[in-house]
């Protein structure tokens, strides 16, 4: 999975096995983490004494997930293999340790206060890992009953707030997740993205597989607003393109409070401001065209958005914000020197062009059964099988007599 991040000045991107770190402002040598020569899982008595058939499944070492801590010193990433591997970024790149997980993870998040990080996983769950004593296993912190796909926590660390397959955004104590403060419920297919938005600490902003982007009080779980994206389109789209529905991959904000919507496979992001003082609160701003389609993107610490793009061309672009738009940044230094270092891992991440073809999400879609209807339509044939049959009988019932009354009875001589 290709992502991008910022961890302080330093441009961080995952591609397939790889994480790798480019300092934007210094001619720096990139930090480089190849999963694939990392350190493997140590056999215990319990895996050999499972060793009845019931063998687990290797994994194949590609990133899944990355996340950055608040302040920007600490990353964390979780790869195919069940690894979790904890980073220190400042002064200078370091592995603090690589911990296991107990299923492979889909979202990675760290407390506000940097002093443990929570992983969810592809079961529900959602385990917690200290950063204090990075050698000490994770402890099971909830559960869903449903994959999970996002988790973040509240600014101030009282709530975490996770969201699954099943539509539900759940608001919990963070301290003791048993005890659920509210739901946000409103839609209608998997939850994909959820943000607290910057300057604001009680709203939530979540995407989905539905199309819709919706701002919450998260605290009550009430809904504030909804958009669908569709709607916000410049051009009109074809039929074809209005039956497909867009795919919320990814909402960040900016320090200045510009919030970005990115949609899988769709060449363009979406840019919303969240005013709490205004009547419609989730206001949609202006829409960026970009020339291919983005595999991720991100904002840097002076509000500026990189877009990692699917072309060997140009695989990042920058943009600034000026007056009511977002102009291409093409001087800028930062942006030469992380092309620079990023050009010779580009082939590995273009290799996987063919992945990139299908959704990363259509396997979560719901598929319908309208089992009403094909029964009805097994009902009414049935129906109609059994008048046929009582309509043949009758004919055969009324030949019958017919030829008997005109047989007649025998007279006798």
């Amino acid at each position: 999975m290709a992502a991008v991040g910022f961890c302080g000045d330093w441009f961080v991107f995952s591609c397939d096995t790889k994480l790798v770190a480019v300092h934007s402002k210094q001619t720096r040598e990139p930090f480089v983490f190849d999963c694939s020569a990392a350190e493997k899982k140590p056999k215990t008595t319990k895996d050999d004494n499972n060793s009845d058939g019931a063998s687990e499944e290797t994994g194949s070492d590609k990133v899944l997930a990355f996340t950055v801590s608040p302040s920007g010193k600490l990353v964390a990433l979780t790869d195919d293999n069940k690894r979790l591997v904890l980073f220190h970024c400042e002064p200078s790149w370091r592995c603090i340790s690589i911990r296991f997980v107990m299923r492979r993870c889909t979202s990675l998040m760290f407390s506000q206060a940097e002093n443990e990080l929570l992983a969810a996983d592809k079961s529900g769950d959602v385990y917690s890992f200290s950063v204090v004593e990075p050698q000490r296993e994770g402890e099971l912190k909830m559960g869903h009953l449903s994959m999970l796909l996002a988790v973040t926590t509240s600014p101030d660390d009282r709530y975490i707030i996770t969201a699954d397959r099943d539509e539900k955004i759940r608001v919990s104590l963070l301290r003791s997740p048993y005890n659920i403060q509210s739901f946000c419920l409103g839609h209608q297919q998997f939850v994909s993205a959820l943000l607290v938005p910057a300057g604001h600490p009680h709203l939530l902003l979540s995407g989905s597989g539905d199309g819709t982007v919706k701002l919450w009080e998260y605290e009550s779980g009430r809904k504030l607003q909804s958009w669908d994206l569709r709607e916000l389109e410049e051009t009109p789209s074809s039929e074809a393109d209005k039956q497909k529905t867009p795919t919320v991959c990814r909402i960040t904000s900016s320090p200045d409070a510009h919030v970005a919507v990115q949609c899988e496979r769709v060449s363009s992001v979406q840019f919303f401001t969240v005013d709490q003082e205004a009547e419609e609160k989730l206001v949609p701003r202006s829409r960026l065209s970009l020339p291919h389609c983005p595999l991720d993107v991100t904002f840097d610490p002076e509000g500026r958005l990189w877009a990692l793009m699917d072309s060997s061309e140009a695989p990042l672009r920058v943009y600034k914000h000026t007056g009511d738009s977002w102009e291409c940044d093409a001087q800028s230094p930062e942006l030469s020197r992380v092309t620079e270092a990023l050009r010779p891992h580009w082939e590995t991440l273009h290799q996987a062009a063919p992945t990139r073809a299908n959704s990363r999400f259509e396997h979560l879609y719901k598929v319908s059964f309208d089992n009403v209807t094909a029964y009805m339509q097994k009902k009414q044939q049935r129906l109609e099988e059994q008048q046929l049959k009582r309509t043949k009988a009758h004919k055969a019932n009324g030949s019958k007599k017919a030829k008997t009354s005109a047989a007649g009875p025998q007279s006798s001589a």
